[in-house]
């Protein structure tokens, strides 16, 4: 029974990653509904591979490797998090975080 809660309680964290998304002005869907199996958490932002955790304790280092092991080629691997009470943030590695600083710091100029 504890793997069906924890099913139905990653269902609802991506669900609710997905609305915070849209809020935001990005069309970002749960990955289940396209591919049924395996693939990102959530599907919408363009070159970002999405794992989504709704825990109150999380190994960051270990969400992070399998954001990294799960995303594809090309991909940027991320973690959205939120515990209660709090809101969500986004962990990635410090090379990719750089990698988008400078194309938004190079994009200020236009």
């Amino acid at each position: 029974m504890g793997k069906i809660n924890s099913k139905r309680k990653g269902k609802r964290g991506e669900l609710e990653w997905a609305r915070f998304c849209r809020d935001q002005g990005y069309d970002v869907r749960r990955g289940q509904q396209y591919s049924g199996i395996g693939g990102a958490d959530c599907v919408g932002l363009p070159g970002i591979h999405q794992e989504v955790k709704r825990v109150n304790r999380l190994n960051l280092y270990d969400a992070l490797g399998q954001a990294k092991r799960d995303a594809p080629e090309g991909q940027i691997p991320i973690v959205a998090h939120r515990r209660d009470h709090c809101p969500w943030v986004v962990i990635m590695d410090a090379r990719d975080w750089f990698r988008i600083y400078r194309e938004w710091e190079g994009g200020e100029g236009s």
